[in-house]
């Protein structure tokens, strides 16, 4: 009883096939969309640009980070 079965969910999924256990969703189920209503456009004080973010420079370290050494698990 698992994806070789046609009778169950599992298998019908399996198989890409449909049927009573597995109906496929109907054209009546879909939601209906609203028509989209244009916005008017609202007198309003002009819009101000924001200032750009300039990226800082990194600074360059000349020290090098000393690397980690994973130490074994041993027996004890």
């Amino acid at each position: 009883m698992g994806k070789g079965d046609q009778k169950t969910r599992r298998g019908k999924i399996n198989a890409g096939s449909y049927g009573k256990s597995r109906p496929k969703k109907s054209a009546s189920a879909k939601v209906a969309v609203a028509p989209k209503v244009e916005k008017t456009k609202k007198e309003s004080a002009p819009k101000v640009e924001k200032p750009k973010k300039v990226a800082k420079p990194k600074a360059e370290s000349t020290e090098e980070k000393p690397k980690t050494t994973r130490k074994k698990k041993t027996e004890e």
